[in-house]
């Protein structure tokens, strides 16, 4: 089931993106570290009603974040669609114990699905350069690479923007 977070969940959703963070640095992915995704990021995101969990027996599995503020970090890619008619998806996690079995999928399903019901066009979203497990999973999905964006407190490295036009 997916549906949207509680506050009282914060610390369960913590220890899934810890988890997701150690075990991508333990694979030379440097794209989480402390300062992201932070307490202070997922309170925002309940507050605004675009933090959704998937959920099973009553665990939290994973995060997905569905926002329609565009970040201003996006404003220089030159994106497929007009801006103020996209989601932006955020902070996608499954617990590393569970990955493998399909749950991002479902999720990016469900995003791509609320948005369609909700009459946004497309979706964008940003990944690591360095995570090419990411590239191909939003690139099997029909996202198209468009640009580069920097945020300096995760890396030097370029995180890469893609869009699907729905």
């Amino acid at each position: 089931m997916i549906r949207h977070a509680k506050i009282s969940e914060i610390p369960d959703i913590l220890t899934i993106t810890r988890a997701c963070a150690q075990k991508m640095q333990e694979n030379g992915i440097f794209q989480w570290n402390e300062h992201y995704p932070s307490k202070e990021a997922f309170i925002k995101d309940i507050e605004r009603q675009e933090l959704f969990v998937a959920e099973e027996n009553s665990t939290v599995q994973g995060t997905i974040v569905i926002s329609t503020l565009m970040d201003e970090e996006y404003m220089p890619i030159q994106w497929l669609t007009p801006n103020g008619n996209s989601t932006y998806i955020h902070r996608l996690s499954v617990h590393p114990n569970l990955q493998g079995k399909g749950l991002a999928q479902k999720m990016m399903d469900f995003a791509e699905a609320f948005t369609r019901e909700n009459g946004f066009v497309s979706v964008r979203l940003d990944t690591f350069s360095q995570n090419k497990r990411n590239q191909r999973f939003y690139e099997q999905r029909g996202y198209q690479k468009l640009g580069d964006i920097f945020f300096p407190k995760q890396s030097e490295h370029p995180f890469h923007c893609y869009e699907l036009v729905l």
